[in-house]
């Protein structure tokens, strides 16, 4: 009885709506991070980066120290990620400040997993994504990149992005692979299993 009572309290708090709100808060961020970025004023949008970075750790913490996980929150953060993310990604690579081929290359991983996911929805109804370890590591290279073009420009490092342009494109194109791979062979053993079933 006692196990289960921290997280009926926990239901019940007023605050368990608090990391639904800061994702919330990610995405209303995404605007000003994005005008800041086209106006050159990357000292501004560094900075919004970062809060929205911190953001984002605390509302992963909050909900799994006090059991605020929801449905709405499983959707508006990855949300709130990916639209800060590609946003970004997409303004820096039409200022030229990154090459546009890596942009092409991170917009086209996402279009084929958001598809891929959109269709086996579509055929066997139910969907839950689980993140491997290459996405989660190509999601963190994805988000230091852009925090590091960011400093870059912020602060006059000049500093060479041949080494980061590079590992945002093995992750990227490895990690979509992955996603290919897998799915697409979960999907045969489902398929199979609904033959054998009928």
């Amino acid at each position: 009885m006692t196990g289960t009572l921290p997280t009926t309290n926990a239901a019940a708090s007023p605050l368990r709506h608090l990391p639904n709100l800061i994702s919330a808060l990610r995405i209303v961020l995404v605007a000003p991070l994005l005008a800041a970025i086209l106006l050159a004023r990357y000292e501004a949008a560094l900075a919004i980066a970062v809060v929205a970075g911190v953001s984002d750790g605390v509302d992963g913490y909050l909900a799994r120290r006090f059991h605020w996980q929801s449905r709405l929150g499983s959707m508006l953060d990855p949300v709130a990620d990916k639209l800060m993310l590609v946003g970004c990604l997409l303004v820096l690579g039409w200022l030229a400040e990154v090459p546009r081929w890596l942009v092409a290359l991170v917009v086209a991983r996402d279009l084929v997993i958001s598809v891929g996911a959109l269709a086996w929805h579509r055929v066997f109804r139910h969907f839950e994504a689980h993140p491997s370890w290459l996405s989660k590591t190509t999601t963190v290279v994805q988000i230091g990149f852009v925090l590091w073009v960011l400093a870059d420009r912020a602060f006059d490092w000049h500093a060479p992005m041949l080494v980061p342009v590079w590992s945002v494109a093995v992750c990227t194109a490895a990690s979509g692979l992955d996603y290919i791979v897998r799915w697409g062979c979960r999907a045969r053993r489902e398929l199979k299993h609904g033959e054998a079933s009928t």
